[in-house]
């Protein structure tokens, strides 16, 4: 099993937005987009970019 990475940033974590804030308000770190897949789990918010993968808990 091998991990992606893409500019530093790991597709298998989830990161956390207090301490991983977006670089542009509302757009994915990486690839500069603004598509997310989003789901509630346990009451915490997570944010998915469709085309990176990267994944925040807001």
């Amino acid at each position: 099993m091998t991990e992606e990475k893409y500019n530093g940033y790991d597709t298998s974590i989830v990161y956390d937005y207090k301490d991983q804030p977006d670089i542009k308000s509302g757009r994915c770190d990486n690839c500069d987009k603004a598509q997310f897949k989003s789901s509630v789990k346990d009451y915490v918010y997570i944010r998915e970019c469709r085309n990176f993968g990267m994944k925040k808990s807001i």
